[in-house]
C-alpha cells in the first residue's frame, strides 16, 4: 500500500512567523525539525494500519526543508525546486492515498497562521468551481486527474474546513487553533505527533471505502490578484481569460492541465509580484 505525502511547513504546530520557515531566519533549523517530526508522525501513523511504500514530497519554499536519513518508513523523498507538477510531483495512479501535512489556510478565508495561495505577494484568492479554494484543494485536482483519494490534512482548523468542500470526508488531525494571521493557540509538539498518527492510522483503514476528489469537471479555476498588472500578465498565458481587473479564470475537463495552467500562473507574476 503506497502513500504519498505532500508536506508544507505553515501548518507544523508552534509556526506562526514566516522567519520560523524560511531558511534565513534564526529558528528556521529548529522548525524544520518540528516539521520532520509531524511528517513521520504521519508515515508511522500509516504503517500501523498496513501501508508499506512512502514518497514525500518536500513542498514548502526552495523544497529542501526536510533530512532524508530521518525520514520514517524508509520513504522516498522528493526534494528541490522547477518541478512540473510543484506541490503534487510524483503522484500518480500507483498510489493508494493522499496526505496533506502541515498545510495552511488561504488569506481570503477565516483566520489561518500565515494564509496564502501559492504566492501571497501576488495571489489575494483563489476558487474552484465558485467555492474558495486553498492549496489542498487546487491541489486535490492533480490527485482527481490520477484518480487517488486525499485522505489525510494536518494543520489548523480553518486548512481543514477548506479542504472538505473537495476532499468529502478527508481525515483531520487539527494542531493548532488559528487566533490570527500570526497567532495561533498550538498543541505541545508530542501531542500534535501523536493526533497526527493517530489520524494517519485511521485514514489508512477507511482507505477501501475512499473516493478521489469531489470536483465536477469541466473545473474552473479563479485567480483573484492583489493588482491589475498581475491579472493582464496571467492572461499571456494561453486558455487563462480577463474576469475583471483583478481577476482571471480559466477551465478545463482535464484536472491535471487545469493544475498546471495554474502553476504557470503562479511563476509567471511571482516575478513582477517581488
Amino acid at each position: 500500500m503506497k502513500i504519498f505525502v505532500s508536506s508544507d511547513m505553515e501548518g507544523t504546530a508552534g509556526v506562526v512567523d514566516w522567519e520560523q520557515c524560511r531558511a534565513s531566519g534564526d529558528r528556521y533549523a529548529y522548525f524544520c525539525e518540528l516539521l520532520q517530526a509531524e511528517v513521520n508522525a504521519a508515515i508511522e501513523g500509516a504503517r500501523a494500519a498496513g501501508a508499506t511504500a512512502f514518497l514525500v514530497n518536500d513542498a514548502h519554499g526552495a523544497m529542501a526543508n526536510l533530512r532524508p536519513d530521518r525520514l520514517a518508513g524508509r520513504a522516498r523523498y522528493l526534494s528541490g525546486r522547477h518541478k512540473p507538477l510543484y506541490m503534487m510531483q510524483g503522484l500518480d495512479a500507483s498510489f493508494d492515498g493522499v496526505f496533506f501535512v502541515s498545510y495552511h489556510g488561504s488569506m481570503d478565508g477565516a483566520p489561518s497562521a500565515l494564509s496564502h495561495t501559492y504566492n501571497p505577494r501576488a495571489i489575494a484568492g483563489v476558487r474552484l468551481n465558485g467555492v474558495p479554494a486553498g492549496e489542498s484543494g487546487v491541489n486535490a485536482l492533480v490527485a482527481l486527474g490520477h484518480g487517488v483519494p486525499v485522505v489525510l490534512i494536518t494543520g489548523d482548523r480553518t486548512t481543514a474546513e477548506q479542504a472538505a468542500p473537495f476532499c468529502p470526508g478527508i481525515g483531520v488531525a487539527v494542531v493548532k487553533e488559528s487566533v490570527s494571521r500570526f497567532a495561533a493557540d498550538s498543541r505541545h509538539p508530542e501531542e500534535a505527533r501523536e493526533v497526527i498518527a493517530e489520524a494517519a492510522r485511521e485514514a489508512v483503514l477507511r482507505l477501501p471505502d475512499a473516493a478521489p476528489p469531489a470536483i465536477e469537471l469541466p473545473a474552473t479555476l479563479t485567480v483573484r490578484f492583489r493588482n491589475a498588472d498581475l491579472a493582464e500578465m496571467a492572461t499571456w498565458i494561453s486558455r487563462v481569460e480577463r474576469a475583471d481587473e483583478l481577476t482571471v479564470r480559466v477551465t478545463d475537463h482535464d484536472p491535471i492541465r487545469l493544475y498546471r495552467t495554474f502553476v504557470a500562473v503562479v511563476l509567471l507574476t511571482r516575478g513582477i509580484a517581488e
